[in-house]
């Protein structure tokens, strides 16, 4: 029950952290379309493109932690917990078409000499998305501390470069038009672009571990062992499978009792074990399946023998 409570309470966060960054992302792409129109600027066009995408992003987010969070059925025994991955490489997608429509229309309009105009409009618009921004990413923040959401993690990375984004605006407009500095504009267009394809390929690597069903960090298994081996009739562990699913972990080992223990006593061993990790490792999925001590299944190598202590 207790597992419930906390998949439950950090499905709601994660629900919220999408609904906020769909609510700022309207109101930028509001201001960005006009900021654009009225000032020509190549930067500020990447800047709103960018946004665009992060509505899309946002909802494919929002759409990801929604079917994440619904519990396993008949075909899905193990949840839902990886269309936060799938959500997530549909972000990176978007974001590199982004990069790179953006990264095309800079070269364009360097060689073409263009010049911004209304630089305060832009200026102005970029400085109240950095603050909504800003605020965005504390409550993200808040939630990732919380739930370890890759989907809303992929999300808050968009956001992180708009803050960078917007400076560069407001950087390109003020050179372009009060320092007379032809070509600023285009390159720091550029320059947005190489920084958002650098964030794709961050994000991507991320959903990439979760697709594939890649192991825990070291540290992490290494404390989840020391964990058991609190346990006093915990004779060694092997064949620990450890991997990660939206927010939910899962792993399943086999560890090593007395021979001489009865089924029922073996039992309450297991019981003991899982109360311990599940107290250090909330909302953790496990499967514990008991061996006598010594006794290595066949295809297993000395390799995979971890003694609990």
């Amino acid at each position: 029950m207790k597992g419930h409570a906390l998949a439950s309470s950090n499905a709601a966060l994660n629900r919220s952290a999408a609904f906020a960054s769909i609510a700022v992302a309207l109101l930028l792409v509001g201001l960005k379309g006009w900021a654009a129109w009225s000032t020509g600027s190549t930067a500020m066009l990447g800047s709103l493109a960018d946004t665009v995408l992060d509505l899309v992003a946002s909802v494919a987010t929002l759409a990801g932690v929604w079917v994440a969070a619904q519990p396993e059925d008949h075909e899905h025994r193990f949840g839902h917990g990886k269309a936060e991955a799938l959500a997530a490489m549909f972000q990176v997608v978007l974001i590199s078409i982004s990069a790179l429509t953006l990264a095309f229309r800079a070269v364009g309009q360097f060689f073409a000499g263009a010049r911004t105009e209304v630089a305060g409009d832009g200026i102005l618009v970029s400085a109240i998305a950095m603050a909504a921004t800003v605020a965005l990413l504390a409550w993200q923040r808040h939630v990732i501390r919380k739930t370890n959401s890759l989907a809303i993690s992929t999300d808050h990375v968009h956001y992180q470069s708009d803050l960078l984004l917007n400076l560069a605006v407001i950087a390109a407009l003020a050179l372009d038009q009060y320092a007379h500095i032809a070509g600023a504009d285009p390159i720091f267009g550029l320059a947005i672009a190489l920084w958002l394809g650098w964030g794709a390929w961050g994000a991507s690597q991320q959903a990439i571990t979760q697709l594939m069903d890649q192991e825990w960090p070291d540290e992490k298994r290494a404390r989840f062992i020391k964990v058991m081996a609190r346990h006093p009739e915990l004779r060694g562990v092997h064949d620990l499978r450890t991997r990660t699913s939206g927010n939910r972990d899962f792993v399943q080992f086999h560890v090593w009792v007395d021979p001489d223990m009865t089924i029922r006593q073996a039992h309450r061993v297991m019981d003991e074990i899982e109360i311990k990790l599940l107290a250090e490792f909330p909302g953790i999925e496990i499967l514990i399946h008991p061996d006598p001590e010594g006794h290595v299944d066949t295809g297993l190598g000395a390799k995979d023998l971890m003694p609990s202590d």
